[in-house]
């Protein structure tokens, strides 16, 4: 693969918003990656971040095969443009690509770089227990265009333990600045008491009378929340502190955070798509959330909903 060009007049944006790129607003993730095989330091960096970044985790080439049997699919449903290398993955013109999760089913090479060796050794050490990894794979395919809206993962996937589950984001490729990698909201984790009303809601609860309800019933609609924290980062980091961190990413990093730190990505004027996956891992002693566990987990779909009289 090779690295994409930075586009002309290239600003760093998230929503279409420039970000204050000044040193007390926006930083950089910091590298936990010299604490690997020291589980206690790992455990304190965590509580202390609410993230741990490993860059190099991953041997580069494994991650560069998972990337290659993703590419290959969708160079098969003409999602790229013709004449390019696949593993570059130029976008098609016009399209508009943001969230394919099939691509990362019956995916060996995905598969044993987020579920086998180094990956479930390292929860295993973090957690210092068996772990268990969720069976939903959500994977990312973001084209050219807006990234991410604040949120947290709490509100997606908060029906199993809270505290004891990590979110891993994995680049499946060298995702630079402007290619619209993740960012996390320094401090952000430490906000729950000011985040409290958000960070206990479920985008799958709904109101069995309300004026969605119907269509949620009925799957014409997903949900009558869509679980972001906000739509304008800028005002969002103002209102909350903190710095908004985020680096280059290459193949074989791994970011992996709680569900309660804030984060979101940046917008992607390239002409190239943002290959990454988040997969979730657990205390296998914890209780696990029912829509991301089985063969084919319900997910968001009707059979997940939670329908109330309010």
């Amino acid at each position: 693969m090779t690295t994409p060009p930075i586009p002309e007049q290239f600003v760093i944006s998230s929503q279409g918003r420039p970000l204050d790129v000044s040193p007390q607003s926006f930083g950089e993730l910091e590298s936990s990656t010299a604490l690997l095989g020291q589980p206690n330091a790992l455990r304190e960096s965590m509580l202390a971040n609410g993230y741990l970044y490993l860059r190099g985790f991953f041997d580069r080439e494994d991650v560069l095969t998972a990337r290659r049997a993703v590419v290959e699919r969708m160079a098969e449903e003409d999602l790229l443009e013709p004449g390019t290398d696949p593993m570059d993955a130029v976008c098609r013109r016009g399209l508009d690509l943001k969230f394919r999760a099939d691509l990362a089913e019956n995916n060996n090479e995905l598969d044993a770089v987020l579920y086998q060796g180094r990956m479930m050794d390292f929860y295993r050490n973090l957690f210092g227990e068996e772990v268990r990894h969720f069976d939903f794979t959500w994977f990312r395919v973001v084209g050219p265009g807006m990234g991410t809206k604040p949120h947290c993962d709490i509100v997606y996937m908060g029906r199993g333990t809270r505290d004891k589950l990590y979110t891993a984001w994995v680049p499946i490729g060298d995702v630079p600045l402007h290619v619209g990698g993740l960012m996390l909201l320094e401090g952000s984790h430490k906000q729950q008491d000011r985040l409290r009303a958000y960070l206990e809601r479920d985008v799958d609860s709904y109101c069995t009378n309300g004026r969605h309800a119907s269509e949620i019933e009925s799957g014409q609609k997903m949900w009558a929340w869509d679980g972001n924290l906000a739509s304008d980062p800028v005002s969002l980091r103002e209102k909350l502190g903190g710095r908004w961190l985020t680096t280059a990413f290459r193949a074989g990093d791994l970011l992996t955070f709680s569900m309660q730190t804030v984060h979101a990505s940046l917008d992607n004027p390239s002409d190239r798509v943002r290959l990454s996956s988040d997969s979730r891992y657990q205390p296998a002693s914890e209780p696990a959330d029912d829509r991301w566990i089985g063969e084919k987990p319900p997910g968001h779909s009707l059979a997940g909903k939670l329908g109330r009289i309010c």
